[in-house]
């Protein structure tokens, strides 16, 4: 089985730089979008015989997240269950037969980590759901999960350390989600790859130098990671500031 996940930054603006020619070329069982910034009624995207399903945010223009699957699931839902946080259309839950498939957008800390404290609220809340979903069946998350948890995921740490994204509360808590009974399929394939990112700041020409994070993952439960075959960066596909990534699992 093939997932992908993509943090668009705009579903329409990566259209028009080719996002279409990709998703068909890629032919993944289940495709994963975060970030599409539209609303109900905003976009028409044509792919084909998938099952669309899209988690809009009350805002216009600002965050979201839609799930395409070529089997129809058994359910699908949007959000955690908690009123204080799912109005931001950040997080698809899409049940099959034997698993979950969990699309998450995780809020970012903001400059000067304005929203630090919400994120940490995000966090306990969005772990909480998971494991209850994984005392079910076994679940796959992916999705831009705004963090770099380790050194070895970004270009600079040691000058980005407590920035958005690479704070020791972020870092902590995605500690925390994986202690929690969930495996980061690109670590558990490759430990020590370097230079290795999902993201790039336009400023700089940080995507021709490689000065990235990679925030962007596949998390699968524990009990299922001895069936992962292959975890991938797509990182020569443009149309965002983030590069698609995908999991193989036989499943």
């Amino acid at each position: 089985m093939k997932l992908v996940s993509w943090n668009v930054n705009g579903i329409r603006a990566c259209i028009g730089k080719g996002f279409l020619d990709f998703f068909k070329a890629v032919s993944a069982d289940v495709f994963c979008i975060q970030e599409t910034k539209v609303q109900q009624g905003q976009v028409q995207l044509d792919a084909g015989d998938y099952y669309q399903y899209w988690n809009y945010a009350v805002r216009k223009g600002y965050s979201g997240t839609a799930l395409f699957s070529k089997k129809k699931p058994v359910s699908v839902t949007d959000g955690i269950g908690a009123n204080e946080h799912d109005s931001e259309g950040r997080v698809i839950t899409a049940e099959y037969d034997n698993f979950y498939v969990v699309t998450v957008y995780t809020p970012n800390a903001q400059r000067e980590l304005a929203r630090l404290d919400y994120r940490m609220e995000w966090e306990d809340a969005f772990r909480a759901y998971v494991k209850k979903l994984d005392s079910i069946k076994p679940v796959i998350i992916c999705g831009d999960m705004n963090v770099a948890h380790n050194e070895i995921d970004l270009k600079n740490p040691k000058s980005n350390r407590n920035n958005a994204g690479f704070t020791d509360e972020e870092r902590g808590k995605m500690t925390e989600l994986i202690n929690a009974g969930f495996t980061d399929t690109f670590r558990y394939l490759y430990p020590d790859r370097e230079g290795a990112y999902t993201w790039w700041s336009y400023m700089f020409r940080a995507k021709e130098k490689n000065i990235g994070w990679r925030i962007d993952y596949f998390l699968v439960s524990d009990r299922i990671r001895d069936k992962i075959k292959d975890a991938v960066i797509y990182s020569d596909v443009m149309g965002s500031d983030h590069c698609p990534v995908g999991l193989e699992i036989d499943i």
